[in-house]
């Protein structure tokens, strides 16, 4: 089975339009817990533009009775802000991201130079030891996930934001070929493979084929769909995808 982890970065998104709460980002946690989802992601940036660190605390105070079986996976950036927090939160997951302040969302992965494997061997052990897994945001590129291994790193998560790009085109072959060339490289030197980014209820069904597909996190797609059926339904047809 593969796990959903659902991610509330548009909801935070959402609130922080308004300064009265509303949505309140606790009340769609929870929801998220009796859904049957697996996991909650988020993704605090340094402008806070959505998710912020107090979020991140309360969230993790919710989970706590259902943690592990329901994982907290935190994604962002390495920067010691961002690893000091993490360190005190040990979410059962964390993604790191190789993404500046000014992104607009996640758009690309490690390259996994030797000066990115060296800055990130000791952050890896660190986050490691504190008990969380630990997983590198990559593009479907079999040869940098060749240079996982030697990092440290649990895993990946296969940005699938190219292959997205290129199903709503109608013509996603190349991409789709990248996404499982990646997986099936993770998979053979022993890594966890969870995928990300664009993935929806159209184009997700091609994905639950990946080799090694342990997790998807998915949030903007599912509050679009969540506007249309509801949130306890929009997660229920997700996971009906994935759970097949």
């Amino acid at each position: 089975m593969i796990r959903l982890s659902v991610n509330l970065n548009k909801i935070a998104l959402l609130r922080n339009a308004r300064n009265t709460g509303v949505p309140d980002l606790l009340d769609f946690g929870r929801r998220v817990l009796e859904s049957g989802a697996k996991g909650i992601t988020v993704h605090p940036r340094p402008d806070a533009r959505h998710i912020r660190w107090d979020d991140v605390f309360a969230l993790s105070a919710l989970m706590q009775a259902a943690r592990p079986a329901v994982e907290f996976n935190i994604e962002g950036r390495p920067t010691p802000e961002f690893l000091e927090r993490v360190l005190e939160v040990r979410p059962e997951q964390v993604t790191l991201v190789p993404d500046s302040a000014e992104v607009l969302t996640s758009d690309k992965g490690w390259d996994l130079t030797r000066e990115e494997r060296a800055f990130l061997r000791p952050l890896i052990e660190q986050l490691k030891a504190a008990g969380s897994r630990t997983c590198l945001f990559m593009d479907p590129d079999p040869a940098a996930v060749e240079r996982v291994e030697d990092t440290g790193a649990d895993g990946i998560e296969v940005y699938t934001g190219t292959f997205a790009a290129a199903f709503r085109r109608g013509d996603c072959t190349r991409e789709f070929a990248a996404c499982m060339a990646a997986a099936t490289v993770a998979q053979r030197t022993g890594l966890i493979v969870n995928a990300g980014h664009d993935l929806n209820l159209r184009n997700l069904p091609s994905l639950i084929g990946m080799p090694g597909l342990r997790e998807v996190s998915i949030g903007h797609e599912l509050t679009v769909d969540a506007l249309l059926m509801g949130f306890a339904a929009a997660i229920a047809a997700y996971r009906a995808v994935l759970e097949a």
